[in-house]
């Protein structure tokens, strides 16, 4: 699922290629793909973009009518840009192409690989409508140590779970929590309200040090180019998608815990004392605080859930 670097450099694009823009047409013919009726999706078109907006792991494009266009792209929806000079036309199959939006200057397509289609379009009217569609999580770029802090221990979750909450942070999800829990060398099943003062800071520091170099490394790799390559496994991460590889600071292989539909991966020398996660009061753990699905964490609303 692309996060807060990923998202961050595909608005960076689409500001490059569509702001001040306009949108002339909307083809839809993802079935599941338009969550809302009204206002509809028509009166999307013909009108100039005046702005672009990162929800969490949602993307905001503003118009000039007050509507607002938020996609969510979720597990595997993408985003590509063909140039109106470049010719030639794009229909949307409902297969894997699920949307286009044809711009003055060219065309924006939506895909979702998979038999799953679970990237979602809503159309709103309005600040007030489209704030109802952010889960509300913190920008922990722009917040300080102290409101992190009461945020991560505002109730007692994994690590994990709690930086993965699109409640309480915005824009991490499964990969870079396990990228800023492999920095903070604290382990996933650790208790947010059992950390020491110290280690709030380590982790605090980490999720900013590991957010700002992944857009940073994204950035640059795009170029002046769309970003094609939107992947949740980096060459380069310490412990994402690494099982059975070595641990980049110490050497010991990167070991997992699977639950559901969900892996996390882990250093158990750096992150957990040499202790392998893997027994019944962990499997315990993991039924009581952690989702069977990316899908349902990421769907939590404010007040949704919570405790």
């Amino acid at each position: 699922m692309p996060e807060l670097p990923d998202i961050t450099v595909y608005i960076e694009a689409l500001e490059q290629r569509v702001l001040g823009h306009v949108l002339e047409r909307v083809r839809i013919a993802g079935p599941s793909l338009l969550r809302t009726a009204a206002p509809p999706i028509a009166s999307a078109e013909n009108q100039r973009v005046t702005g672009l907006r990162r929800l969490g792991k949602r993307i905001a494009i503003g118009l000039e009518n007050d509507l607002w266009l938020v996609l969510h792209l979720m597990i595997a929806g993408r985003l590509h840009w063909k140039k109106k000079q470049d010719g030639g036309a794009i229909t949307p199959d409902g297969r894997r192409i699920l949307a286009a939006f044809d711009f003055d200057s060219g065309t924006l397509t939506l895909t979702e690989a998979g038999a799953r289609k679970r990237a979602s379009l809503h159309v709103v009217s309005g600040e007030a409508e489209l704030a109802k569609l952010d889960p509300g999580g913190i920008d922990v770029l722009s917040a300080g140590r102290d409101r992190f802090a009461a945020v991560l221990t505002a109730s007692n979750h994994t690590l994990k779970r709690a930086l993965a909450d699109p409640r309480s942070f915005s824009g991490i999800g499964n990969a870079y929590s396990d990228e800023i829990l492999h920095e903070a060398r604290l382990s996933p099943v650790a208790l947010t309200q059992r950390l020491s003062s110290e280690e709030v800071t380590r982790l605090y520091d980490a999720t900013r040090h590991t957010l700002t170099l992944w857009t940073e490394k994204l950035r640059a790799e795009a170029g002046q180019k769309f970003p094609e390559k939107v992947t949740a496994f980096r060459t380069g991460m310490a412990a994402h998608g690494r099982y059975g590889e070595p641990c980049p600071r110490c050497g010991a292989k990167i070991q997992r815990i699977r639950y559901a539909s969900n892996e996390t991966n882990y250093c158990a020398r750096c992150q957990t004392g040499g202790k392998l996660l893997a027994d019944r009061s962990l499997s315990r753990l993991l039924r009581e605080d952690w989702p069977r699905s990316l899908e349902e964490l990421e769907e939590l609303r404010p007040g949704k859930g919570s405790g």
